[in-house]
């Protein structure tokens, strides 16, 4: 197991803003930490009674269908950059507006349970992206969102994402 895997990124290798998330992930090699978290992850949303699934917490908050959505979706954004730049794609990449993504979606109509299913998926994929990298490409940086950014913090960034919104769950759905 590689040393740059189981270091947390510097701050030099994020924007600022990611350390709330950065910060939330264990220390350890991440593809394990990404594994485990989304087991403890399944385990909730799989708990959940299929009632709360349009559920939101207050007025103009997400669903629980669409916090489950939204973090589909960022981790496929913030995993393409990690392939990008992984590759070393210099190409700078755009943000994306979170808000406009959930409006414009279809989350609401799936089963809690599909897009459940579905976020194991991805996380899979995610998993296999990382695990076939070696240390030059975890080091690599890129631009995404007018910000430098590592791999590795990407991995992080993923991880510590994923931690957030659990808790919002779980403190503010349930």
């Amino acid at each position: 197991m590689s040393a740059v895997r189981t270091t947390k990124p510097e701050p030099t290798e994020f924007r600022a803003y990611y350390a709330r998330y950065i910060e939330q992930v264990a220390s350890g090699d991440i593809l394990t930490t990404l594994a485990k978290q989304m087991e403890a992850t399944q385990t909730l949303l799989r708990g959940l009674p299929p009632t709360i699934a349009t559920h939101s917490y207050a007025p103009g908050k997400w669903t629980v269908n669409e916090v489950v959505g939204h973090v589909l979706d960022a981790e496929r954004i913030f995993s393409s950059r990690a392939l990008r730049f992984a590759r070393n794609d210099p190409q700078p990449l755009p943000g994306f507006e979170q808000d406009d993504y959930v409006k414009n979606s279809t989350f609401n109509y799936y089963p809690l349970s599909e897009l459940a299913s579905e976020l194991a998926s991805v996380r899979q994929s995610t998993i296999g992206l990382f695990k076939h990298l070696d240390d030059d490409a975890w080091l690599r940086r890129g631009v995404a969102s007018d910000a430098e950014v590592t791999v590795r913090a990407l991995a992080y960034i993923i991880a510590g994402h994923e931690l957030h919104h659990r808790h919002i769950l779980g403190t503010k759905y349930l």
